[in-house]
């Protein structure tokens, strides 16, 4: 990586990709709030807010590690002709049907 301008950064996520990870989160907010209401119906509230704010606060820097992790590795860097300025094998990397996202330069 002698020179940067010589190189392409190319970004293939897709939202299904992250399609997983969302649903089940959403899966896991949702039974925090059924456990928490069942606690608002034994007369204990502050039970239910703490369960609810302690799955949310331990929950969510996994979402987002996950999520991070995932961009991560749909980042490519691609090798571009400095004479034609074109990079060869953008077309071959990517899926059938998916185009990456090109940083301007």
């Amino acid at each position: 990586m002698n020179n940067i301008q010589n190189y392409r950064i190319s970004c293939t996520l897709t939202f299904g990709d992250i399609y997983g990870q969302i649903m089940v989160w959403l899966i896991v907010l949702f039974i925090s709030l059924a456990s928490a209401m069942a606690l608002m119906g034994a007369s204990r509230p502050i039970y239910a807010l703490a369960t609810v704010g302690l799955i949310l606060v331990l929950s969510i820097p996994f979402l987002l590690f996950a999520f991070v992790t995932t961009l991560l590795n749909h980042v490519e860097l691609n090798a571009i002709d400095p004479v034609t300025n074109r990079s060869p094998s953008v077309a071959t990397n990517t899926p059938t049907g998916h185009v990456p996202a090109q940083a301007m330069s």
